[in-house]
């Protein structure tokens, strides 16, 4: 990790393959956004949209994995989608940034049909849990715009045959598939952080129109062993293999009609 300037790190992803900027303090990116990357189907050509995309760490993990996308992220907050684009401009990557309200979306993107859409929204209903003192922490991980509008977004932003993947919190997937619509052929992975342990996290699939029967594949495993016991990464080998080099999401790969 390295310093950009007095309110910015430079961290280092899938590797250092690719470096990515962001605030000091407040919301950072985490393996969220990697293993969200690597649970999208994209092949090169194809068209890419993130909601809510932050510094754009997602959009650019993808990016390095399958060259030959054109990407776009939308971001609300000014100073994140500046930051954003300096990523973007490090990487060498197309990604063009949007800053707008993912809810208000401008005319230009309004017209445009995409072939995925990615999104790794805020987790937590301030109904049910406190909001952070930091504005930009608050704003990445406290729900403000309601997970359905998300989803409404998504679904009319995606081409017929088009693919919604997104991470999220366990206790969401009823909203997460009450929310679908439009959008079948549903495939979820849950993430659990050790073996024996409860999956706390999820990554979802959607196909707009797609009609395949609704897949639950079985638990991912994080961490190895049942406890952490020592200092350092202790990853899986199929989570390292996501995380440090890049690969695709083990066992989420096959897509469904």
């Amino acid at each position: 990790m390295a310093e950009v300037d007095d309110a910015l790190t430079c961290d280092a992803y899938l590797g250092g393959r690719i470096s990515i900027s962001q605030p000091k303090k407040g919301y950072r990116a985490g393996i969220d956004p990697v293993l969200l990357a690597a649970a999208c189907p994209a092949k090169a050509g194809e068209t890419v949209l993130e909601l809510g995309c932050g510094v754009g760490t997602a959009s650019l993990c993808l990016s390095a994995r399958v060259p030959g996308l054109q990407l776009t992220g939308v971001e609300r907050q000014p100073e994140i989608a500046e930051i954003a684009r300096l990523n973007a401009r490090v990487a060498s990557a197309s990604l063009d940034i949007v800053t707008a309200d993912l809810a208000d979306l401008p005319a230009s993107l309004r017209r445009r049909g995409f072939d995925h859409v990615i999104a790794n929204p805020p987790y937590f209903l301030r109904s049910a849990s406190h909001a952070s003192g930091h504005a930009a922490r608050e704003a990445a991980m406290g729900e403000e715009t309601p997970l359905e509008i998300w989803l409404d977004v998504a679904s009319r932003r995606l081409v017929p045959g088009g693919w919604l993947t997104m991470i999220h919190r366990v206790e969401r997937l009823n909203d997460l598939l009450s929310g679908l619509r439009e959008l079948g052929s549903v495939q979820i992975q849950p993430l659990s952080p050790r073996q024996g342990r409860d999956a706390r996290l999820l990554l979802l699939r959607a196909r707009k129109g797609g009609r395949a029967p609704l897949r639950l594949h079985a638990p991912l495993i994080v961490h190895q062993g049942a406890e952490h016991q020592r200092d350092g990464d202790d990853y899986t080998p199929a989570l390292t293999a996501v995380l440090r080099d890049g690969a695709a999401l083990p066992g989420f790969s096959e897509v469904a009609i």
